[in-house]
């Protein structure tokens, strides 16, 4: 397989056109004593797909990716990476994959380009030092200590190592925590450079725009099962858009009219505010106006919004969640 280009163009990521499946969970789970930090977890990823796993604080991804990375042994179900275990084969996959960890130990005291050379050394098919530190606008810091870097040029550091081998798959935990904004941007053209040239990403993030931004698809861990998964899109349609208001002066929460569309309608008497749950968001608040308008009602604080990837994520903190897509999670063992 000939390495993907650092340098690819900004353009939408593509999966390849045969689909193959470069990652593959079965029924994974894994077990620290008692406690079952996994429970279950099921999901495919095809070459050239970016697949962000979200997940609330100890939701169990980041034990789910340890597996996946081959650092850890499931303790039960089955793990495939480019048709191998990550872990009992590890040997024959760690040479095709680049992995940038949350916090990566540095030798404090060499320079960037010594660490990068370094770190070539151990690869099997590197690419340029020069041609990555200027994929990762590191090139200025050349010949910096690493403990003289802020801590985003560190972060920009640790992807420039996950980089170096030329990974067919690359695993990236909160890739762009630190960073500028500008510096977010320039990592996730970089991103769709490699997913554009059939490299396959498996990303943990925090910010979801990112994960708007760049994934195919993703699942949302929950206590250590995937509790909503699919594409954006599909995840987000799971989910209600927000009408919310506050009472008018006089008016008794039993006289607002029935609006097409509502899930529900939820009152609070001592304050007033009211917020509406609804799948026909449009239809909804034209109901709702065409009841206030003619009786000269305002209703003050009136906000519509649709439903969002952060409206679902909050959904499922909140333990609120959809059943999770079958075709995702239910995955034969």
């Amino acid at each position: 397989m000939v390495p993907p280009r650092i340098d690819g163009v900004a353009s939408l990521p593509v999966p390849s056109p045969d689909g193959s499946t470069v990652i593959e969970l079965h029924n994974v789970s894994r077990r620290y004593g008692s406690f079952e930090a996994v429970r279950g977890v099921s999901f495919t990823v095809a070459q050239g797909e970016l697949f962000a796993l979200l997940g609330t604080n100890g939701a169990g991804k980041t034990s789910t990716v340890e597996v996946v990375e081959g650092l850890s042994r499931p303790s039960g179900g089955q793990v495939r990476v480019l048709g191998h275990d990550p872990y009992t084969e590890r040997a024959t996959v760690r040479p095709r994959i680049g992995i940038m960890l949350q916090e990566a130990g540095f030798a404090g005291d060499l320079t960037v380009a010594e660490t990068m050379r370094m770190w070539a050394g151990t690869a099997s098919r590197p690419r340029p030092v020069a041609e990555v530190m200027a994929a990762v606008d590191l090139e200025h810091k050349a010949t910096t200590v690493v403990k003289q870097l802020s801590g985003g040029e560190r972060r920009r550091l640790d992807l420039a190592l996950a980089l170096i081998g030329a990974p067919e798959v690359l695993f990236l935990d909160e890739p762009t925590t630190g960073l500028d904004p500008e510096s977010r941007r320039n990592t996730w053209r970089l991103i769709r450079g490699m997913l554009a040239e059939g490299t396959t990403v498996l990303l943990t993030t925090h910010y979801l725009e990112e994960a708007e931004e760049l994934a195919d698809r993703l699942a949302i861990m929950h206590q250590g099962r995937i509790v909503a998964a699919g594409t954006v899109a599909e995840v987000v349609a799971a989910h209600p858009a927000r009408i919310s208001f506050q009472l008018p002066a006089g008016v008794a929460p039993e006289a607002l009219p029935t609006l097409p569309g509502a899930r529900s309608v939820h009152c609070d008497h001592s304050s007033g505010a009211v917020e509406i749950r609804t799948d026909a968001l449009q239809e909804s608040l034209a109901a709702l106006l065409a009841w206030a308008n003619p009786a000269g009602l305002v209703l003050p604080r009136l906000q519509a919004r649709s439903a969002s990837l952060e409206e679902a994520f909050l959904s499922v903190a909140d333990g609120d969640v959809p059943l999770a897509d079958p075709r995702i999670e239910k995955v034969p063992a």
